[in-house]
């Protein structure tokens, strides 16, 4: 589902900062190459990951979904000079995509790629982080959350995407992906721990600050 008219999304894009020439050609080859294309962040989204994350400018940041490697290196562009970014994912087929532009980019030595089952490995990653981005499988949104929250300083952000999924958490009849990502929803709005907003770009941010 579309939430804004073309035209607006389009006077949107001009009106946003141009997305780096290596996102360009990555943005392409998943369209080209990469079944279900829509998961990749895109120009907005993608502008909007990195403006956060300079605006954080955290040391660590952790992803979970890696997909082709797009947002990854939007997050990683505000990192701190010595920061790293450690991204999960299951898929090694488009993870392999993603790591031949991680090697392309100026990010290449701070970008930590984890092959696997992500509710395994965000235990075994030995550091606090600022700034997370949950963009995988919908069901275990909350209990990717709840394996981060653990490891988020006070003040950092968890940014997961597809919380409006298509417009379908305000249907009635809800499927299991929808059903999970509205429990999601709920479960941030009444976490004591964080103070969240739900920002409707594209397919919908959910933004929680870490507060207590």
């Amino acid at each position: 589902m579309e939430f804004l008219p073309k035209e607006i999304k389009k006077y949107s894009e001009y009106h946003t900062e141009k997305e780096p020439e290596l996102l360009k050609k990555l943005n392409r080859e998943t369209w080209a190459q990469v079944m279900t294309p829509r998961m990749l962040s895109g120009h907005i989204q993608g502008r909007a990951l990195s403006m956060f994350s300079k605006m954080i400018n955290p040391q660590n940041i952790i992803e979970v979904g890696t997909y082709t490697g797009y947002s990854a290196l939007c997050l990683a562009e505000g990192l701190t000079k010595s920061g790293s970014l450690h991204t999960i994912d299951i898929n090694e087929e488009t993870t392999s995509i993603a790591r031949r532009y991680f090697d392309k980019s100026e990010f290449f030595n701070k970008i930590h790629q984890h092959i696997g089952n992500g509710l395994e490995i965000i235990p075994k990653i030995e550091c606090n982080f600022q700034l997370a981005f949950i963009d995988a499988d919908k069901e275990n949104y909350s209990a990717y959350f709840d394996l981060i929250i653990e490891k988020m300083d006070i003040n950092g952000y968890i940014i997961a995407d597809n919380v409006l999924w298509s417009g379908k958490v305000v249907n009635k009849q809800l499927d299991n992906e929808t059903r999970a990502l509205d429990e999601y929803n709920k479960k941030m709005m009444n976490d004591e721990r964080v103070e969240t907003m739900l920002l409707p770009i594209r397919d919908g941010l959910m933004i929680s600050r870490k507060i207590r």
